[in-house]
């Protein structure tokens, strides 16, 4: 079967603080043998370098994530610059919009949004988006900010939206919540869409998928995913899974399986 790449996993997080070399382990097992490891504050990117140190296959991006918004400062985006230009990450994110939670303000928001889309375009770097009740927001803003390249992650927007995203250069992730069978739109468009704009994420430690629901994600169940937009499509997993990984490779610019 072929290698998987996790294209949004938060190995860093303190859930996997316990066990995070067997967490490693059994996504290996699983076949997943490539993890993006997007970041969500300023004060975890040290931890998260330290993470992806410990094993060739997990990858760091830097970003300030939306629903962190209290702990952002403008003098970050700035360190963000510095951060991006030493360790040389392959990408800028997690970042992107949060129009879902209330006291997420969004000018706020769109001030270290934007500016994370601009480093992402001065450094040639894809963007990893968080985009929740905010799509066209998103869209909007990566016209203006444009040329750019990234993936818009847990995508739960229209087809229409999903054009516009095609069109600007970027792919979507989908995930856990395309194993419930309630999620009609979600699974119709991962029936449907151009397998050269989809990526396989876990999201992990949340957004469990439906035969884990309440529990700990983790990498490991990015197989669940695939065995299911694989059936949603009616082809064969590892098709899927050559697909998907050589869409990440393409993204992210990784190396090749077997060359991590």
């Amino acid at each position: 079967m072929t290698a998987l790449v996790d294209s949004h996993s938060h190995l860093d997080a303190a859930e996997f603080d316990p066990d995070r070399d067997q967490v490693v382990a059994r996504a290996r097992a699983a076949g997943v043998t490539r993890q993006v490891v997007p970041a969500v504050d300023a004060a975890g990117w040290p931890k998260l370098r330290e993470v992806c140190a410990q094993d060739p296959g997990l990858y760091p991006a830097y970003g300030l994530h939306p629903m962190y918004l209290a702990s952002h400062r403008p003098e970050h985006l700035r360190e963000l610059g510095d951060w991006i230009e030493r360790e040389r990450p392959l990408a800028v994110g997690e970042c992107g919009l949060d129009y879902f939670v209330e006291d997420l303000d969004p000018e706020t928001q769109a001030l270290y949004f934007d500016g994370q889309l601009r480093l992402a375009r001065d450094f040639d770097l894809p963007v990893i988006v968080h985009a929740r009740r905010a799509v066209d927001a998103v869209i909007a803003a990566i016209r203006r900010c444009g040329p750019l390249r990234g993936v818009v992650h847990s995508y739960s927007g229209s087809e229409e939206q999903a054009r516009q995203l095609w069109k600007a250069g970027f792919l979507l992730g989908l995930g856990g919540p395309v194993t419930y069978e309630r999620a009609n739109r979600l699974r119709g468009l991962a029936a449907t869409m151009p397998i050269e704009h989809l990526l396989l994420e876990t999201d992990a430690p949340d957004q469990p998928d439906a035969g884990i629901r309440g529990q700990r994600n983790e990498p490991a169940r990015l197989a669940t995913v695939r065995d299911t937009i694989a059936g949603l499509r009616g082809i064969d997993a590892d098709e899927l899974a050559r697909a998907t990984s050589a869409n990440a490779e393409r993204l992210f610019r990784l190396p090749a399986a077997g060359a991590a």
